[in-house]
């Protein structure tokens, strides 16, 4: 997950100085957007059915996967 913090952030601001746009690199923009994609499948997967770590370790041994 980005930084927001690091972001190299430049505004585009109108006559009276206020702020209206911001423009930033694309490698950053593309990861923010991935993070928001990453929160938004967690958030419609929020209510699923957990599995424990033992299980799922279990599953994927008797699946022949490890």
């Amino acid at each position: 997950m980005i930084n927001t913090k690091e972001l190299a952030l430049n505004y585009i601001t109108n006559e009276s100085g206020e702020k209206t746009a911001v423009i930033l690199p694309i490698a950053q923009f593309e990861e923010l957007l991935e993070d928001i994609e990453d929160l938004a499948i967690a958030a419609e997967r929020r209510d699923e059915s957990t599995t424990s770590h033992a299980d799922l370790l279990a599953e994927l041994k008797q699946d022949g996967i490890i």
